[in-house]
């Protein structure tokens, strides 16, 4: 993977003797849990800019979220202040809360095998914050990773990719849309039953558990009229050179091989589009067509396209695998292991998705309940609330009550990461993104604020800026051993300097600044 990428997820949480009115204030709670010295900046964050080129109003809520926090018994209206609960973590990450959720943004990586165990390290972080919580409060945090409460409220994992801006925007919206659409046969977490699809009782599993919350093709939002593709202009890097993706229709995974393929299989999609590539369909409704696949009781997965004909879903995604394939075989180890794994997870589907049951989230767990089903002599129809529960335990992050665990410890899953490299992760950072200068200042220097592209560091009772954006693409491999004896304000800003001089990346500050400025 050649390409800076990060995960933020949100989790569930359910504490015993909370009403779920008040599960908002325990979140504030849970979050404070893990120490941290810094301060979150939010000077740069811009959720209202759009990048079709103009700023929203305003972004929408949920009013059904909205109603639930009115009915805490302890309610009352929040400044901006008291709601942002934020940790800047030394492994460079950022844990915080986020309208009623602990969420662990990973640090940027630039490999699939640094993401996926920044991803797992951000499961432990939440298991320890929850160990602590309770032995503060003596109540029992359950933290879910998952995307639905299954009472129509629905939290996100988001995907995170840096691409370039020279790129047309609504070129690079058509050319995912076929991609975002199909890739749930892979990325799906499975769900059991449907929230929003009234009159569709027929359905009992389904693939995804984002899907029937999506409800537009592209747009600014991301708590309401969830969009497949969000145009939220917020790159965190130099913004004259970039923009960041931000994708919120993917599932919450568990097992790595989805997490792994789900952001790999996407940042080859991205590479393919930027040599000029175009989507292989043109699909006739893009949202109707995520949840049809979704909904398919009997994992045929045909989609409609622009001139009324159908295709199969898996023809869809082996046309981008191809294009890939051509473009990008050879180039490294990692995108020849992603191209090998693509190509065979495409061929299980087709010829029998159970044998994906030690890879794919939503298999792994179809197979779990219909074995429940038949050791207990009970069916689909008739024990819906009870799979239901059976569904929100399989995401419990608790090693001993959530039902992924014994499967993963049992070795019925495949894994491509090590536990003691997540120990490793759980305190420190990538050693070759811009996310190990913002971990080690966080170690060891006095760091005032930070956020994804800035710090400010204290210094002699002053404060030095140090200003990350510039690198956001450049690999720190071989600056690793000066970035690791860094003592100082002054030996960072000495480094940063080397670095983009070296990396022919020090001619944009003022054009970011500039850029910036003008987006406003």
């Amino acid at each position: 993977m050649k390409r800076l990428v990060g995960l933020e997820t949100e989790y569930g949480l359910y504490i015993d003797g909370v009403d779920v009115s008040d599960l908002a204030e325990e979140a504030r709670a849970l979050v404070q849990c893990i120490p941290s010295q810094a301060v979150w900046d939010y000077g740069d964050e811009s959720p209202l800019r759009d990048v079709r080129g103009f700023r929203a109003s305003s972004l929408t809520t949920n009013p059904d979220d909205d109603e639930v926090e009115k009915k805490s018994s302890g309610y009352r209206p929040r400044s901006a202040g008291e709601n942002h609960v934020d940790r800047v973590l030394p492994n460079g990450a950022r844990f915080y809360h986020d309208h009623g959720h602990p969420e662990y943004s990973t640090p940027e990586c630039f490999s699939v095998q640094d993401l996926v165990t920044h991803d797992r390290a951000g499961e432990s972080i939440l298991r320890r914050a929850g160990q602590t919580y309770t032995q503060q409060t003596g109540r029992v945090a359950s933290i879910y990773k998952n995307n639905t409460d299954f009472h129509g409220m629905s939290y996100g994992q988001h995907e995170n990719y840096l691409i370039s801006r020279e790129m047309p925007f609504e070129q690079l919206v058509y050319g995912l849309l076929p991609f975002f659409v199909t890739r749930i046969l892979f990325t799906g977490a499975g769900k059991v039953g449907v929230e929003r699809a009234s009159g569709r009782s027929e359905i009992f599993y389904q693939l995804s558990q984002r899907a029937e919350f999506l409800d537009t093709i592209m747009g600014v939002d991301t708590l309401h009229r969830r969009p497949l593709v969000n145009t939220r202009d917020e790159p965190h890097a130099n913004s004259a050179r970039w923009r960041r993706l931000h994708v919120i229709c993917g599932d919450a995974n568990l097992c790595e091989y989805s997490t792994a393929l789900k952001a790999g299989t996407t940042a080859l999609v991205l590479d393919v589009l930027e040599r000029g590539y175009g989507a292989p369909v043109e699909l006739k409704d893009p949202v109707q067509a995520i949840r049809e696949i979704s909904f398919d009781q009997e994992w045929r997965w045909i989609v409609k396209v622009a001139d009324n004909t159908t295709i199969p879903a898996l023809d869809i995604q082996r046309a981008y695998w191809l294009a890939a394939s051509e473009l990008f075989a050879g180039r490294d180890e990692e995108t020849d292991w992603l191209l090998r794994e693509w190509s065979q997870v495409l061929s299980d589907l087709e010829e029998d998705p159970l044998k994906l049951k030690d890879r794919l989230d939503w298999v792994a767990k179809h197979d779990l309940l219909e074995s429940f089903l038949e050791a207990e002599d009970l069916d689909w129809q008739k024990n819906l609330d009870l799979l239901r529960s059976l569904d929100l335990e399989y995401h419990n992050l608790d090693l001993q009550n959530g039902l992924f665990w014994p499967l993963e410890e049992s070795k019925s899953m495949r894994r491509i990461t090590q536990n003691g490299a997540i120990e490793h992760a759980i305190e420190f950072p990538p050693s070759n993104t811009r996310a190990l200068i913002r971990g080690l200042c966080t170690q060891r220097l006095d760091v005032k604020a930070a956020n994804w592209g800035r710090l400010t560091l204290g210094s002699g009772g002053g404060a030095v800026s140090i200003d990350l954006r510039n690198i956001a693409d450049v690999d720190l491999t071989p600056f690793s051993n000066q970035i690791l004896n860094v003592s100082s304000p002054k030996d960072v800003l000495e480094l940063l300097g080397e670095i983009e001089k070296q990396s022919g990346s020090q001619g944009g500050a003022s054009d970011a600044r500039a850029q910036d400025k003008t987006q406003e």
